[in-house]
């Protein structure tokens, strides 16, 4: 992931010039359809027992999900196509967005899952 929200980076530039922002407690990645740097991800699911999932990242320059992440779905939600990262677990900031390397299409109830690991913040 390496797409900043205009959120994230009006963060990032305060913090460069000493202005101590208020940064995130915590971290939550989302699912979705599409996103861009003013609104983040976009298209999450409604409903299905959709959530976003807290994440704890590990590493010195690139960071990497130190444990697996997994969306449980109790219905269909179609394909999605984005990832992002929020400071809330719902509502709350957008932070960072990126496609998925490969979509995901969930026809039927099921766990999608994100190995520890193999989601990587690469700062340019």
């Amino acid at each position: 992931m390496t797409a900043l929200t205009d959120h994230a980076k009006n963060l990032l530039a305060r913090a460069l010039c000493g202005r101590r922002p208020a940064l995130p407690s915590g971290v939550w990645l989302g699912l979705g359809t599409g996103g861009s740097d003013a609104s983040g991800l976009t298209g999450e699911p409604v409903g299905a027992g959709y959530a976003r999932q807290p994440v704890s990242f590990t590493g010195t320059g690139m960071q990497r999900n130190a444990a697996a992440i997994r969306f449980t779905f109790s219905a269909a939600v179609g394909t999605l196509t984005h990832i992002g990262l929020f400071d809330a677990p719902s509502g709350g900031n957008p932070l960072t967005w990126s496609t998925l390397g490969t979509p995901a299409t969930l026809n039927a109830p099921g766990t999608l899952t994100i190995p520890a690991e193999s989601l990587t913040l690469l700062p340019d």
